[in-house]
């Protein structure tokens, strides 16, 4: 061999010496996890052979806060910035459940057209294959709430090509899906035409205590998670008479969330692997307050306190306002509250901080949201209405009713400047002024509300 082919040779095996180990490392960021049966005869969820619990939050915000109060993993719904997510999520000691987000039916895709399926797999087998050793990846969620308002049940199968694609390429973390709701007709096309699923996934709200109950009478024996959790849904709740879902305050939220947490997750059936609460950051959705944990400005609810005391075991140090009570003219929510154009009304609060910060608040009228969406789809706040109030404080308001008809909310937010807050609205339907007779409006709706 020449001299050359020698040095040649040498800077080979130099450079594979090199390439060897970072390969060998490559592999070995990804931490295992794992579904196994327990010796007590119970599904759990183990990562790096130590058992995991997930007390998860879906969103991309707040994830420092997350980590603080013990939390330890947090979901997306698509695979958007994937690596900069996982690495975020690992610099705070947090797990990801990495969405794979399908296309719908009700947005137009044919899950009979085999090309576009195809397509929508290679796509995600690349992103799978880019992200599947990050240590930060805990489980893939694949597909939210496809089978929200669909009639073509080939998405399973199509669901079933993906899980089948991730164990092909993946051995180390389990394949998830995600229905909108327990349904027992999805529990059997998923088991039937989607056996590849390790992990049921559930979005629900109100009807949570229908997961525990029913899941495994529905067929499905297996792990499951929910991934999707919090206040009564706003098709849920009681309405106003002109239709206006009337919105938990976040006093009544923190309730729900103690409560189904303790009941529906914590002691819930056996394979039960943790949840998602959602959403863990802000979001317009039917109003400004109804899901998101914190407020547009980042400031923190009292769910959140309640949520650190199931995470950590341990009291929060500074803990939300609490908001006992929201009356326009006397009247709450529930009365169906009926005000006259341009008039003066008061509205009052009751509100307290358990450590007595001194209390500043903001009040607001907004018209009611006509930009209601399903799914969670992206919606358009309405504009909230200037000039209206004259005096304000914590407890009281002094406002003038829209001159406008129509459906109005009066929001009230109150913060104690440690970052956290309280907040409550009320929706009202403001008719014109009539001279001596009850307007034709209120009429109809009495009317209604007879029939």
């Amino acid at each position: 061999m020449s001299k050359p082919d020698l040095l040649s040779s040498l800077r080979c095996i130099m450079l594979l010496a090199l390439v060897i180990p970072m390969s060998l490392a490559a592999q070995a960021q990804a931490i295992p996890v794992e579904v196994k049966l327990n010796a007590q005869g119970e599904y759990r969820l183990y990562r790096g052979g130590q058992e995991y619990f997930v007390k998860g939050g879906g969103g991309s915000e707040q994830w420092d806060e997350l980590a603080r109060i013990g939390g330890n993993s947090v979901r997306t719904w698509s695979t958007d910035n994937a690596k900069e997510m996982l690495d975020k999520a690992h610099a705070l000691g947090l797990t990801v459940m990495m969405g794979l987000w399908m296309q719908h039916e009700r947005h137009g895709f044919d899950y009979d057209d085999k090309p576009k399926v195809q397509a929508q797999l290679e796509y995600f087998r690349k992103i799978v294959m880019e992200v599947k050793d990050h240590p930060a990846l805990l489980l893939w969620g694949i597909g939210n709430e496809v089978d929200l308002f669909y009639t073509n049940t080939n998405v399973w199968k199509a669901v079933n090509d993906i899980a089948k694609m991730i164990h092909e390429v993946d051995p180390n973390h389990p394949t998830s899906t995600v229905t909108a709701g327990l349904d027992p007709a999805e529990v059997k096309f998923i088991m039937q035409d989607a056996p590849e699923i390790d992990i049921y996934c559930v979005n629900t709200y109100g009807d949570i205590a229908g997961v525990r109950k029913n899941i495994a009478a529905y067929g499905w024996k297996g792990p499951y998670m929910i991934t999707e959790w919090g206040p009564n849904g706003h098709w849920e709740v009681a309405k106003t008479r002109w239709g206006s879902p009337i919105e938990q305050t976040s006093a009544e939220k923190a309730v729900s969330y103690k409560e189904r947490y303790e009941n529906e997750i914590l002691a819930a059936n056996k394979n039960c692997m943790g949840s998602y609460v959602f959403l863990w950051g802000f979001k317009q959705e039917t109003t400004s307050t109804w899901y998101g944990l914190f407020t547009r400005d980042g400031l923190r609810s009292e769910p959140i306190d309640e949520l650190e005391r199931f995470w950590s075991g341990k009291e929060p140090k500074n803990k939300a306002p609490h908001l006992t009570s929201l009356l326009i003219d006397g009247k709450a929510a529930s009365s169906s509250i009926m005000l006259t154009a341009e008039k003066r009304y008061d509205a009052v609060s009751v509100v307290a901080d358990p450590e007595n910060d001194k209390l500043q608040a903001r009040w607001q009228i907004v018209p009611e949201s006509t930009d209601i969406k399903a799914g969670g789809d992206a919606e358009t706040a309405p504009t909230p209405i200037s000039g209206l109030f004259k005096d304000k404080t914590a407890q009281s308001a002094d406002f003038r009713a829209p001159k406008t008809e129509g459906a109005y909310r009066l929001f009230f937010e109150v913060t104690d400047g440690n970052g956290h807050c309280a907040y409550g609205n009320v929706p009202f339907y403001v008719v014109p002024p009539a001279a001596g007779e009850e307007p034709a409006r209120m009429v109809r709706f009495k009317q209604q509300e007879m029939q």
